[in-house]
């Protein structure tokens, strides 16, 4: 096998470049570290850089250069990374766990062989950090679930879950940010606005910023915006 990073051709016109077997707080500054460095010093030809958990996807223009050519630009950067390491903000994100507001609560705490106290807690404790955004606007995935709660997606999803649920799926978290089905396991919701609407910030999180969950009562919650249902 191949070491790390691992280059990958995809069409005519990117790479994938891979810096890690499975999603990490190295990997994640790996990943955005790369990613900052392209920003700081790209290559002849550069489109996009996708940063996703594991790897990035880099979109050229196969009119100015190609595949050996991108590589070995983005071989030369990678002795540099470190110079272009992240800069991080942590946010506090409310969250709200009565039973409507988290309906999947009680069948995580009976799959773990815990009580909902002792779920919510972990859920509190966890070490969180925007790994990327996907799937839809707003969506941030975050790395840093305790293992203690992590629990597979559900075999079928639930229909029109209201945005701001916080929601967990193997050992990730997320809040969502609009009425969509999920097949993830909800916790609780939060009033946080992770849409921003200023289209030069359109979302509260940057990829590589740390979250911190802080729990708040039912008062609190509809008081700081968060839909009663």
């Amino acid at each position: 096998m191949r070491s790390l990073p691992r280059f990958t051709p995809v069409a005519e016109h990117a790479l994938l470049i891979e810096l890690g077997a499975e999603i990490g707080d190295d990997t994640t500054r790996a990943v955005l570290s790369l990613d900052r460095a392209l920003a700081g010093n790209p290559p002849e030809g550069l489109v996009e850089v996708v940063p996703a958990l594991v790897n990035l996807l880099v979109e050229f223009d196969p009119v100015e250069t190609d595949h050996e050519a991108m590589q070995a630009a983005i071989t030369a950067l990678l002795d540099h990374t470190t110079d272009h390491a992240p800069e991080v903000t942590t946010h506090e994100v409310a969250v709200c766990y009565d039973a409507d507001l988290g309906p999947d609560l009680s069948a995580v705490a009976q799959a773990k062989g815990m009580s909902e106290e002792a779920v919510i807690a972990a859920h509190l404790a966890g070490d969180y950090r925007v790994g990327m955004y996907g799937f839809a606007p707003g969506y941030a995935y975050l790395t840093g679930l305790d293992p203690v709660i992590e629990v597979p997606r559900k075999q079928t999803a639930v229909r029109d879950v209201p945005a701001g649920s916080v929601i967990i799926a193997g050992p990730q978290c997320l809040v969502t940010t609009l009425k969509a089905p999920t097949g993830w396991s909800i916790l609780g919701a939060s009033p946080a606005r992770i849409l921003t609407g200023d289209p030069a910030r359109p979302f509260l999180f940057n990829v590589g910023d740390h979250i911190r969950f802080t729990r708040v009562d039912r008062t609190a919650f509809e008081a700081m915006g968060g839909a009663p249902t």
